[in-house]
């Protein structure tokens, strides 16, 4: 009967998230009394749901769904206006589950998989303060019991958490240390009985911040090492606002988002009981990194949510107005900003569920790289097909009776937040690096014991990076994994990684660890990575759209071939640029602009109107 009991209650929480799913899918198109398209100026979007309301679980039980369930409209004009979550729509969030759509069942949360996480999460984009709201909450702010958490933490937090009766926060920035995050002054004293820390410092720009009941801090301590020294480290705390001592400040007036809160937060002698430390004494900086590592591919689903949702409504307009007596949708410039828009919906959708489901596999696989690149990828796409979609309005677009310059100030954050971008680059190149450095250094003390195959190797990568290659890493051909609709894209993708892994060990050789200074060179490194990360994820959806004969996977086959091959002339021009004295390279140049501009603080060129006689 446990077992039946238990089972019912997992199939509940994934068939409520499923009913979202379906519902709003529904919704979204669809005027709740008439079921007219809605108007493209309208800003109101229905989340229906079946909530976890006994009287839903009695009849599901019974192989019944009760059709009149929990029903709210999000009015994200008005969330916008005024700044906040209206508390009624934060009920309702609630009671979808979606405060625990990654907490473990028997905790009362949803249960779900990345995967999972990620396709709900092309729902909730739709308004930028309810995805920071529930981001905020799930993805950082209580990801860290889930973590590193003891079954002690979890038993006493999570339920709650998970029903939202509890919001969660994370609190990393300070207002001197921002994306350097090991150089925090919070700080943790511990007291002379050794029951409890007492915690003082300040935290900004901390989602979340002024409705948290629960956060997760990090402070410096003093950790003895090993070999007896004392040592500050940076550790995690769990912090309940009963605990005293913390205060928030006034939300932060934003750009966008603007209804998710944000906000200063103070401690003041806070006492966090031992018991309360999130991981290990001295951890916590690999504590903050594995809870932001973990989080960013969701971007990838969220931000293709939204530039679906934006094709819909911008095609229905592109395809009625009429300008010099034909449709918008006939002018060529007009289609490649549609064109543009799926793409890159197809790419960010592509990396964001390869990711996931990388993640979703046995064990603990490290993505994190893999969930930067989705990050960096998505937010910068995403910022781009919100502004043409806009362009494509016209002034329409700039006024704020319709939803398009409310999407692009909401986008404007993804390039900022969970690691900026310029951050997450260095972070992936260098990652990169790092690995191939450690395989190249191996080779050479081969080459030094006298390995005489290590050398052959070197020597015909050095001569295949001088002439011509055709390079084949068996994705094609007899025993293929490629269908052969992709099979120029495949040649391109090995192309490029082959040419890739020539040019790195030739930049390590160059540069040797000195690397790490040379970030115009790091920044064209991470961006051929993400581009052939990128390029695996097209290839291999479309192969399987077209292999098991999904709708339209001609039209995926058609994107996938079209992204690839300017991904391809991208990477061409990037690895050229990092040859040794390329002429395309112009890094010296931009240097030394940049030097002199700084300098004195100003654009220092004369005014073309000014004269010398």
């Amino acid at each position: 009967m446990q077992r039946f009991a238990a089972a019912s209650g997992v199939l509940l929480a994934r068939l409520s998230a499923c009913r979202l799913l379906l519902a709003s899918g529904k919704r979204l198109r669809e005027d709740g009394s008439t079921g007219r398209l809605l108007p493209t100026c309208c800003h109101h979007r229905g989340f229906r749901s079946d909530g976890r309301s006994l009287a839903y679980a009695k009849e599901l039980i019974l192989g019944k769904i009760n059709q009149l369930m929990f029903f709210f409209l999000v009015d994200s004009k008005n969330i916008d206006i005024h700044a906040r979550i209206p508390p009624e729509t934060m009920k309702g969030l609630k009671e979808l589950g979606l405060f625990g759509q990654q907490v473990p069942v028997e905790y009362g949360g949803l249960g779900l998989s990345n995967t999972m996480y990620a396709r709900i999460g092309e729902i909730t984009s739709l308004d930028g303060s309810i995805a920071v709201t529930l981001a905020a909450h799930q993805s950082i702010g209580l990801k860290g019991i889930l973590i590193v958490g003891t079954d002690e933490q979890k038993a006493k937090y999570l339920p709650k958490l998970a029903t939202g009766e509890h919001v969660a926060a994370f609190c990393l920035t300070e207002p001197g240390s921002g994306s350097d995050a090991a150089s925090i002054q919070t700080r943790a004293t511990l007291s002379d009985d050794g029951q409890h820390y007492l915690l003082n410092g300040s935290k900004i720009w901390i989602s979340n911040g002024g409705i948290a009941e629960i956060f997760t801090v990090f402070a410096r301590t003093e950790v003895i090492d090993k070999d007896g020294t004392t040592k500050d480290k940076i550790t995690a705390f769990l912090v309940e606002r009963d605990f005293g001592g913390i205060t928030s400040g006034k939300p932060e007036d934003k750009l966008g988002i603007r209804g998710s809160n944000t906000c200063e937060v103070h401690f003041e002698n806070t006492k966090v009981p031992v018991e309360n430390v999130l991981g290990e004494v001295g951890g916590g900086f690999k504590v903050a990194m594995r809870i932001l590592n973990s989080g960013r591919f969701s971007m990838g689903s969220a931000s293709a949510g939204m530039i679906k949702k934006l094709i819909e409504m911008t095609a229905e307009y592109a395809c009625t107005r009429k300008q010099f007596d034909r449709k918008l949708s006939e002018f060529g410039l007009i289609q490649e900003k549609f064109t543009l828009m799926a793409m890159q919906a197809y790419v960010m959708e592509s990396m964001a569920y390869l990711t996931a489901g990388m993640m979703d596999r046995p064990g603990e696989p490290d993505c994190s790289v893999e969930a930067a690149m989705v990050k960096i990828y998505s937010s910068e796409g995403a910022w781009i097909c919100i502004s043409e979609a806009l362009q494509i309005l016209g002034g329409l677009g700039y006024m704020k009776d319709y939803p398009y310059e409310r999407f692009l100030r909401d986008s404007r954050i993804l390039l900022i937040f969970e690691g900026t971008n310029e951050i997450l680059r260095m972070y992936v190149a260098l990652t990169g690096l790092q690995h191939a450095g450690k395989v190249l250094t191996e080779k050479i003390k081969a080459m030094k014991r006298g390995n005489i195959g290590v050398v052959l190797e070197l020597l015909g990568k050095r001569l295949g990076s001088t002439f011509f290659k055709e390079v084949d890493y068996g994705l094609t051909g007899k025993n293929g994994v490629v269908h052969p609709s992709l099979k120029d894209s495949a040649k391109k993708l090995e192309e490029n990684v082959y040419y890739l892994g020539s040019t790195v060990e030739n930049l390590l050789y160059r540069y040797g660890k000195t690397i790490v200074e040379e970030q115009l060179v790091v920044k064209r490194v991470a961006d051929i990575l993400i581009n052939i990360y990128a390029m695996t994820a097209v290839i291999s959806r479309a192969s399987r759209s077209i292999s098991i004969g999904l709708c339209n996977h001609d039209h995926e086959v058609l994107l996938a071939n079209t992204f690839c091959s300017e991904a391809y002339f991208r990477n061409n021009y990037l690895l050229a640029q990092l040859q040794k004295n390329s002429s395309e390279n112009l890094d010296d140049s931009i240097k030394k602009i940049a030097q002199q501009v700084l300098e004195k603080r100003a654009y220092i060129c004369s005014h073309p109107l000014d004269r010398t006689f």
